[in-house]
């Protein structure tokens, strides 16, 4: 019986002293949070690159081919021993359990131009191509980056019926609540362990926080009191031993290590909008075959709030792409309010210099920047 230790970390580094490896044996399968295909392959050639039942299935099909050509010993040995693979691994109808798993995240057609794909068609491929690697330990980041809702509930249940090891990173605080059974928090530089799932994490967290503020309180009022001792005449200090400076000296580096700090975003208000934000009319919209929208209309009013949802490729990310301008509409009109100024992250962040850090981007490398109508420093 094997046991399973499902884990979320709030915080993954590469960059570390010390070791950390899996077991001996142990295959690991990993899914980043920015996926990467192959764009000179299909789909399905995607999907099967890493599946070993397939691997050895075609290899046993290609000496096969070569013997119906060519016979030898030779050739009939090594087809031997691929048949004997084949068999252990019950792989002789593996491109149907592959359609089987395709279809069950639904992905794309097995053709089709991986370039095209939207953010979540290509997380579902990858996952497909993770899953079908049959690794014993699974390291998810962020995996519900992009997909829709039923994927999200399939993948949900796959990990719960999965037999081996899932480690996982997300902000999804409903899929933490689903499926794992472990906590690992990444606090202040150490890693506290708490058994349960998001939910759990919370109310020990509160208690474990309330005991930190009881602690902190404390080592106040002895800090305190030990300032005053320092604070007295050097002649009143020499009957004192050096062991209690010492400890005073803890006690002002333990509050310094166990202070926490919280940096705080302030949005100022963007100006005000007009009557006319955003107004679509009879819009249309596709590519080749692949119908997207067909006569859509609306307003969106001052303050509106609206989520957009759907199936990944349904064109969620193409509407937005209307919006900005970056495509246009086959039929229709889009028309943005004259006093709107917009704001837009797409999925991949295409738009960041990897050549440049954070205040370079943010900044533009200028140590005054404007925001909201004044000028501040931008470091």
């Amino acid at each position: 019986m094997v046991r399973v230790n499902r884990l979320c970390l709030k915080f993954l580094d590469k960059d570390f002293n010390g070791e950390a490896k899996p077991a001996k044996d142990v295959k690991m399968g990993y899914l980043p949070q920015e996926p990467e295909l192959d764009a000179t392959k299909s789909v399905w050639e995607n999907v099967v690159a890493e599946c070993p039942e397939k691997i050895i299935y075609d290899q046993y099909n290609a000496v096969a081919m070569k013997m119906a050509e060519d016979y030898s010993d030779e050739l009939m040995e090594e087809m031997t021993k691929l048949q004997e693979q084949v068999d252990a691994a019950d792989a002789w109808d593996i491109d149907s359990k592959i359609e089987m798993a395709m279809g069950a995240l639904r992905c794309p057609e097995n053709d089709a131009d991986v370039s095209k794909l939207s953010g979540g068609e290509k997380r579902r491929i990858a996952l497909c191509r993770l899953l079908l690697s049959k690794p014993d330990m699974i390291l998810l980041d962020e995996p519900t980056n992009h997909l829709d809702a039923e994927s999200v509930a399939w993948l949900q249940h796959h990990l719960e019926e999965f037999p081996g090891c899932v480690i996982l990173v997300t902000h999804d605080r409903y899929f933490l609540d689903q499926v794992t059974k472990w906590t690992l928090e990444l606090d202040r530089g150490k890693g506290i362990p708490y058994e349960g799932n998001y939910s759990a994490w919370l109310e020990q967290k509160a208690k474990r926080t309330a005991q930190e503020d009881r602690e902190s309180t404390g080592r106040k009022r002895a800090i305190d009191r030990e300032l005053e001792w320092v604070r007295q005449s050097p002649k009143a200090r020499q009957a004192k031993s050096k062991a209690r400076l010492a400890a005073f000296d803890e006690l002002v580096n333990a509050a310094e290590r166990e202070k926490q700090t919280f940096a705080q975003i302030q949005i100022p208000p963007g100006p005000r909008l007009g009557n006319k934000v955003i107004e679509f009319d009879n819009v249309k919209k596709g590519f080749g075959d692949k119908l997207l929208v067909d006569g859509l209309s609306f307003k969106l009013p001052p303050a509106g709030i609206v989520g957009v949802i759907g199936p990944n490729g349904a064109g969620k990310s193409t509407m937005f792409a209307m919006i900005t301008g970056t495509q246009k509409p086959d039929e229709g009109t889009i028309t943005l309010g004259d006093t709107v100024k917009l704001g837009y992250v797409d999925q991949s962040r295409d738009s960041l210099d990897d050549s440049k850090n954070i205040w370079q981007e943010i900044s533009g490398g200028l140590d005054i920047i404007e925001v909201g109508g004044r000028e501040i420093n931008s470091r």
